[in-house]
């Protein structure tokens, strides 16, 4: 069997089930959505409008939450079948250009990694095949010092090609198409990276080779780890990363099949397929919901698949990663960037052509942080008292909803491990993010509401949010007054005792203290 049969066998079998898993997807969603639907409204004593207005934000987020159970169920039941590795020997037939984008980061640390791995491309026969790019768009002349400065002797030795705009128009989507213009034409192939992602070159080598015998392929997207914390909240989106991601990774690769997604970095993609698709639309009328798309990763996409061009999500690869926001303050300041640019998304959701799961990636983005906002006003609604519900049964689905990843993620991990030793250093590790998961959630919900009200009343972040608030605020206290405020509401009504809505309240008093322990360096 060639190589290429090989990998249209394995690779393609994911293609030719393309809907059974898709249906699979579907049918589980509905089914778990409508049992916590259906909880709920056996749960109401007396029906009137505002519980009528419950149900249906209840049913909204059903949707949502069982989406996220329903892949992770999928991960857990398909065959685990990887695909075959690029032979050693192979070498590209194409060129590829390594291109990372750099805005006001470190770049220090990018300077070793780049140092070490322009070594790898050599030891992996990729050197003759690959060049490596580094596209800035930073500003002020101290920071432009330092990246000159660390960035020269990588220059000097002719392992980088360095090239720095002074007019940032576009931002970084503007830079890669500034980029395609002068050099495309002499590459086949380009890798996108962040200045704090990482690939090794064995995984560049292997995405070369899939993208070459895919020649339907448009975009081809790593799975990302993610690089050890250096502080409490670093460390547990870490193990969150590594219990949680390969199992879900594979599920969303199923049903998405050759609709996936593009996540804006460590991805491979097909110079024709992006210069001639990805084209982004300016957005009718002012910032924050007009202008420039923010997440324009999604819409690369979408236009990539509209033009006939897969989009394939390779969970599977190794040697993909990127650092992640240290604090919860850096965490929140990215997510209100991002809550803005999939808010965008409702602009280009009806454009004509769109594959539907092109729309459905949209809509759940959308819904990433629309959810938050409908938790609270539901759990404001009931802290009222504006309706009477009875028993726990509502809250024990969405509990069953929100942790059959966590479960699936246990089921697929325990087996693989081959000594007590190692299977109880998961069980640790998954009841550790457990408990501050759940501290943090009630936290995601305050800050998911207030960055949908900020964009409803005309606020725009940027492209890169200030690293400076104009009122400085300590850490966790805005969460605590909101923490305070529903406590206070709750007490006016008889449900104040209840264990789920205690769920919520006490890690929002409490974070004045949490925020500044989990923002905490660790050794």
């Amino acid at each position: 069997m060639s190589v290429a049969e090989q990998i249209t066998k394995h690779s393609g079998r994911a293609r030719n089930l393309t809907h059974s898993p898709l249906v699979g997807f579907i049918g589980l969603n509905l089914l778990l959505s409508l049992a916590v639907f259906g909880a709920f409204v056996a749960s109401v004593d007396h029906w009137n409008a505002a519980a009528v207005l419950i149900a249906i934000l209840i049913l909204v987020n059903a949707v949502w939450i069982s989406g996220g159970a329903a892949t992770a169920i999928l991960g857990l039941l398909l065959p685990k079948e990887r695909t075959p590795a690029a032979p050693i020997s192979w070498q590209p037939s194409e060129k590829t250009a390594i291109l990372i984008t750099l805005c006001g980061e470190d770049p220090e640390p990018l300077a070793a990694y780049l140092a070490c791995f322009v070594r790898g491309l050599t030891k992996a026969d990729l050197a003759a095949k690959t060049e490596v790019f580094v596209l800035s768009d930073t500003s002020g002349n101290a920071q432009v010092g330092r990246e000159h400065a660390a960035l020269q002797p990588l220059i000097d030795a002719g392992l980088i090609t360095y090239r720095r705009r002074t007019a940032n128009t576009g931002k970084k989507p503007g830079n890669i198409a500034d980029w395609l213009h002068t050099h495309g034409d002499r590459f086949a192939y380009m890798v996108i990276k962040d200045a704090d992602s990482r690939m090794t070159p064995a995984s560049i080598k292997e995405m070369i080779w899939r993208l070459e015998h895919q020649p339907n392929t448009g975009l081809l997207q790593a799975g990302i780890a993610l690089i050890p914390g250096r502080t409490r909240f670093g460390k547990h989106q870490r193990i969150a990363s590594r219990l949680l991601s390969r199992n879900f990774g594979r599920g969303f690769a199923a049903w998405s099949g050759k609709t996936s997604n593009y996540w804006g970095h460590n991805a491979i993609m097909r110079i024709t397929a992006f210069r001639n698709a990805a084209k982004l639309p300016d957005l009718p009328g002012r910032a924050p919901l007009g202008g420039a798309i923010l997440s324009h990763d999604f819409v690369e996409a979408a236009w990539m698949r509209r033009a006939g061009w897969d989009i394939v999500l390779a969970p599977d690869i190794q040697g993909s990663a990127e650092d992640a926001p240290q604090t919860l303050d850096a965490f929140f300041r990215r997510d209100r960037r991002w809550c803005q640019g999939n808010l965008q998304h409702l602009r280009v959701l009806g454009s004509p052509g769109l594959h539907a799961l092109s729309r459905f990636h949209f809509i759940t983005g959308v819904f990433s942080y629309l959810a938050g906002p409908i938790w609270l006003l539901a759990v404001a609604l009931l802290s009222f008292g504006v309706i009477s519900v009875s028993g726990v049964a509502p809250v024990l689905m969405v509990i069953a909803a929100l942790l059959a990843p966590k479960i699936c993620a246990l089921i697929d991990l325990l087996p693989r491990a081959r000594t007590w030793r190692r299977r109880r250093v998961i069980l640790r590790a998954s009841l550790a993010e457990l408990f501050v998961s759940a501290l943090i959630a009630p936290l995601m919900l305050i800050r998911h509401a207030g960055a949908v009200i900020s964009i409803l009343l005309g606020h725009d972040c940027g492209w890169k949010s200030a690293r400076r608030q104009r009122l400085q605020i300590p850490p966790g206290w805005i969460e605590g007054a909101a923490g305070a405020l529903l406590l206070a509401t709750a007490m006016t009504s008889d449900i104040a005792g209840a264990p789920w809505l205690a769920a919520i309240y006490l890690p929002l008093i409490s974070a004045p203290v949490l925020v500044p322990i989990l923002n905490r360096g660790v050794s």
